[in-house]
């Protein structure tokens, strides 16, 4: 397993191979690092412990997504104590504008579409963003959560099937893949707002 994270991932040697080491908890550590401070390439790293524990692959992605909720609380709060200037610095009034509207009208999916796709999504603009918006701790959790377990479940399933290889055709495809998630992000909201209107309906005598 060693050598297969060591031949895959290239200049993050070290840092792999301590993560190797350290099972699905080297997956919630990555992600933590990964949301919180320094890039990591966690897309290949998932697809090394998913191409090698095969059998327990759903705990890797889980422990990766919990790592990155947790992490994520580091931008979270910088955002929350005062960003909105310094997100103001980063973009035009019309941008942050539309932001807010964002988190205004849906805020959980606001994050969680983010949190679903791949590079170059400004993932972490979203999460400053949460923060300056004052999202809910919990709710901004249970989104990113969310997001990137689907994410890197979707991933694992391609893994699984095509092998670590995936991994370029997801970046190669970075278009593609944002279009699909995005249909079904918004699938996934018109039945909920199906649901939850017909559950407000009086029942008919």
């Amino acid at each position: 397993m060693k050598q297969f994270f060591l031949k895959l991932a290239g200049k993050w040697k070290v840092l792999v191979a301590l993560l190797a080491r350290l099972g699905f908890w080297g997956a919630g550590l990555a992600a933590l690092i990964d949301s919180s401070s320094l890039p990591v390439p966690m897309d290949l790293f998932i697809a090394g412990w998913v191409w090698t524990n095969k059998s327990t692959f759903w705990v890797y992605c889980v422990m990766a997504a919990a790592g990155s909720a947790i992490g994520g609380l580091a931008p979270y709060w910088i955002g929350r104590g005062g960003g909105e200037l310094f997100l103001l610095k980063h973009v035009n009034r019309e941008r942050f504008e539309q932001l807010r509207l964002k988190f205004e009208r849906q805020e959980f999916l606001a994050v969680m579409i983010p949190s679903m796709l791949p590079p170059p999504t400004p993932w972490k603009l979203f999460v400053f963003a949460s923060g300056v918006f004052e999202m809910r701790v919990l709710t901004f959790m249970l989104a990113v959560f969310c997001g990137r377990l689907v994410r890197w479940f979707l991933l694992s399933l391609l893994v699984l099937k095509l092998g670590p290889r995936a991994v370029d055709l997801v970046a190669h495809h970075a278009a593609t893949v944002v279009v699909a998630v995005c249909s079904l992000a918004i699938a996934a909201f018109v039945w909920w707002w199906i649901r939850k209107r017909r559950s407000y309906l009086p029942p008919v005598e």
